[in-house]
Order: structure tokens, then C-alpha cells, then sequence
């Protein structure tokens, strides 16, 4: 697949870009030869080939999942402007 100038131009419109006439022709090239590398991919045997989802082997340790206070809170509180009861105190908005 080639991109020519008008395919750029089109392209550069629908996206809201403001492209000179002067880049154009720059933009063209240089999006044709990012094609010929991805068909230069396209060209490359993988029959057989595994996908790979990382390169080196990693097995993720996994934790208990369990619903807890956090146990910090005095030590969060101590932080506040203001607390009161054990929450945060903020001043009274509503009449």
C-alpha cells in the first residue's frame, strides 16, 4: 500500500492537522517507508513460532486477598489539620 500526497492531505484534514503543502510531499515519504518496513515484517516466516507475552520467564507472586483497617490511622490522623472521633474534621458547609 502506498500513501500518496492527496492520501496525506486527506488524512491531515480528517485529523485537524495543519499541514504545509511544503510537508506534504515529506510526510508521503516518510509514510512509505514505514510501510516497506511493516511489509518487510509481514514478509518474515513465524510459522511455528510461539507469541510471547514477555521475553524472560516471571512468575508473579500473588498475596492473600484480605479486607483490613489498613491499622494506620492514628498515624494518618496525625497528618490532619483536624480530627475528631477518630475521622477528619472538616468545617460545617451546610446550615
Amino acid at each position: 500500500m502506498a500513501v500518496d500526497a492527496e492520501t496525506v492531505a486527506r488524512v491531515a484534514r480528517l485529523a485537524r492537522l495543519r499541514v504545509g503543502d511544503e510537508d506534504v510531499a515529506r510526510l508521503a515519504a516518510e509514510l512509505n517507508r514505514i510501510l516497506g518496513w511493516i511489509d518487510q515484517l509481514q514478509a518474515v516466516d513465524t510459522e511455528g513460532v510461539a507469541p510471547l507475552d514477555q521475553v524472560i520467564p516471571f512468575a508473579r507472586g500473588w498475596r492473600e486477598d484480605e479486607v483490613t483497617d489498613g491499622g494506620i490511622a492514628a498515624d494518618i490522623l496525625v497528618n490532619a489539620p483536624a480530627s475528631a472521633h477518630g475521622f477528619f474534621a472538616v468545617p460545617r458547609v451546610i446550615e
